[in-house]
Order: structure tokens, then sequence, then C-alpha cells
């Protein structure tokens, strides 16, 4: 904490005397100074270890989230796109299958569905958390007989950090008989009130695939992933599949993939996860303040479905009730950085245009896409930083 304050020092006295504050919307480094000889000392004993693709440093890794998630098993891949991809080819996901997942997302949600030939199936999200609507998957299943057999999974997303409302879709989905495959890329360490227990994000469903991409919440220095499990026999296929379905070497029983982790990759996450919840405090403090001052009637605050404590904040996504393009534009200018996650719900992408969906099929993903705006949310970011973001939002007639 001796380093934030420093900083929170440097930028009242740049602010007292005038100069421009600039807001990032993710900076590293500040996190990298804490625990920069640690990574390097780590990455060293990789690189003279030379053994640099899975190996120990990926098995440590693997005990070490299987624990924080509180699942038996975790299986290092090579990025949370193929967590998702792997988990789909170890349930024989193919031509002729349907996974139904929400149309807001990062495009490897949908994206690893049709690569293996099969035909996402989109269900409207909540207005509130943005995450899968249990009403609209349940009103799905129930219309659609003459398709239901065919659906071979259900892909909720933990979008931003905050858990899919899990207990109605896992009921569902367990009328049905359909496995639950949850794309926690966003959602490490995220929690969910599922009956008397509180459960991790990833824990819940048949399979759980996290994203380390630099800007999640426990980012690698390059790309890597993870699928967790508490099915054994589930564990020994994504074992083997990440490895071009080889079991021994050289003897494949399956057609996989090159889905493997780098050690190195594997080495500076097991450095970082141990401060994972600390950073996680440090953003939920950061939202806490955002909704304590961002009181325009024109700003809609992120809703808090459970308690904060279960919201990682992996972004911090408000909804402006106009102009929000405008709004954009001006916070640019004044050096505060922003991101829309994500202005083009899959129906209306030009890839899925074979799917016949129209625009207005989901008008509350259509509504997100419209109107949301991400906010700078990163641990490190101080009191004055975000005293300057929320001053620029509510000037006079920007909203």
């Amino acid at each position: 904490m001796v380093y934030r304050y420093g900083v929170i020092l440097h930028h009242a006295i740049s602010w007292m005397k005038g100069v421009c504050v600039n807001v990032p919307l993710l900076d590293l480094r500040p996190q990298l100074k804490t625990i920069e000889n640690d990574v390097k000392r780590a990455v060293n004993e990789v690189i003279s270890s030379t053994r640099y693709i899975m190996g120990s440093k990926v098995e440590d890794l693997e005990t070490q989230i299987a624990h924080y998630v509180g699942v038996k098993y975790a299986i290092g891949v090579s990025s949370g796109t193929d967590a998702l991809l792997v988990s789909l080819m170890t349930l024989d996901v193919g031509p002729g299958d349907l996974v139904i997942t929400t149309p807001f997302s990062f495009f490897a949600t949908a994206g690893v569905i049709s690569r293996l030939n099969a035909t996402p199936v989109f269900v409207d999200i909540d207005p509130g958390t943005y995450n899968m609507s249990p009403f609209s998957l349940e009103e799905w299943l129930e219309s659609e007989t003459a398709k239901r057999n065919r659906v071979k999974a259900i892909i909720p997303v933990h979008l931003y950090g905050q858990c899919a409302d899990m207990g109605p879709i896992l009921a569902v989905a367990g009328r049905y008989g359909i496995p639950v495959i949850e794309d926690a890329a966003q959602a490490i360490g995220a929690r969910y009130p599922l009956g008397s227990e509180i459960k991790k994000a990833g824990s819940m469903g048949l399979m759980g695939c996290f994203s380390f991409f630099p800007s999640k919440n426990l980012g690698a220095m390059g790309d890597g992933g993870m699928v967790v499990t508490n099915d054994a026999n589930i564990h020994e296929k994504l074992k083997k599949l990440r490895n071009h379905g080889a079991e021994p070497k050289y003897y494949h029983e399956l057609i996989g993939g090159n889905f493997r982790l780098d050690a190195i990759q594997a080495a500076i996450l097991s450095v970082k996860l141990p401060h994972l919840d600390t950073w996680h405090a440090m953003r939920q403090e950061n939202a806490a303040y955002y909704d304590g001052k961002l009181n325009s009637e024109g700003v809609k605050i992120p809703t808090i479905a459970f308690k904060r404590e279960c919201h990682i904040y992996n972004q911090y996504v408000i909804s402006v009730l106009h102009r929000r393009d405008d709004l954009r534009k001006f916070l640019t200018e004044n050096n505060i950085g922003t991101e829309i996650y994500y202005p083009v719900p899959f129906h209306k992408q030009e890839c899925f245009k074979n799917l016949g969906y129209r625009p207005g099929d989901f008008p509350n993903s259509e509504y997100a896409a419209g109107h949301t705006i991400a906010l700078p949310i990163y641990p490190e970011l101080t009191t004055e930083m975000q005293d300057y973001v929320i001053q620029k939002i509510m000037e006079e007639n920007r909203l």
C-alpha cells in the first residue's frame, strides 16, 4: 500500500498544479512494479530448466488453480478461446449440434461453436447484469421442442466479472440433461450463492473456462487459459485433446489440437495468483467509489446481482441513457481511456448472417451494445484519477 499512497500523493500534487490528468483504461505497470523481481526469478527458473512447454510449472499452476476455484482438476491450455474450444471437443460437439449461449460476449464464445461446424443458438441477456437470462433460456428450451434434442451444451458467460444466475440455469439445463460449460474468462474468483454454498465461477458446470489474457484480473504476459472440472473422465479426455489426442506420446486415440500452455506463462501466473484476491478487493473498492459518486440521471451504474464481494469487476461498465458515443469522444479528448464491450452483438455480425437472426430479435443485447461503456477500474487507480473521471462524466450538457 505504500506504493499506492505514493501514487496518490503524486497525482494530488499534479492536480493542484493544474497538470492534465491522464487516466488510461488499464495500466499494468504499477502492478508489475510490486512483483517484478518475483516474476523475473520465476521466468529465469524456466529458462534455466529448458522445459518451455508443459512440465512441472504447468502442473503446479493447475494444482493451484484447482484449489483456488474449488474443483478437483484443472488443465492448462493455450488461451481462453482454446479452453472453450477443447471443452466443446470433449463433448464431441460437431455438425448438426446446437450450443446455446448469448449474443453479447467476446467473439470467442460463439466463434468456437462455429469452428466445430455446430450451430450457435442465442438467448437474450438480463438487462441489468448483461448475463444470460434464465427466463430466455427456459423459454427457448420449452418452445423449441423439435430442436431441443440437438442441444449439446449451454454456455452462460460470467460477463465483466459477475456470475450469471447459475441456480436457475443449472436447474433448467438439468431438467433437459444438457451439460453446462461456464465461460468464466472474465471472472476467475467471482462467487455465486448456490443454495447454502458459495461457489466460485467455473466450479458449477461440467466444465469452467478461464482466460489469462494480459488484461484479465489474473493476466499472463502472453496468452494462456485453463479448463476446470470435477469429472475424472472429462479431465482425462481434456489432457489428451490439448496434446493432439496423444496418450502416450505418438499414439493418438483422438484427434485433438495443440492447446498446450507455455511453462513461462504458468510460472508468471503462479507468482500472481497469491495476490489475486487483494487485487479483487482493490477493484471492488474502486467500484464502490464510482457507485457513490456517479449520481447523474443519465448514467446507470453496474447492477450488483449478489453481494459486492462476489463481483470481481474485470470491467466497470456503466449504461449511458443518451449520446454514449459523444460521451466516449469527450472522455477520450480529456485523456480518459474507455472501451465498448461489445458494440455489435453476435446476431448482427456479418459472419453469422446465415443463422437467420434479424435486428430486434435480442433487444436487451442490442440496447447494451448501444449504451454501455467501460471505465478504468484497475486496482492501482487512485482517488484523484477516479474523481477526474467522475468530474468529466458529470459535466453539464455532456449527457
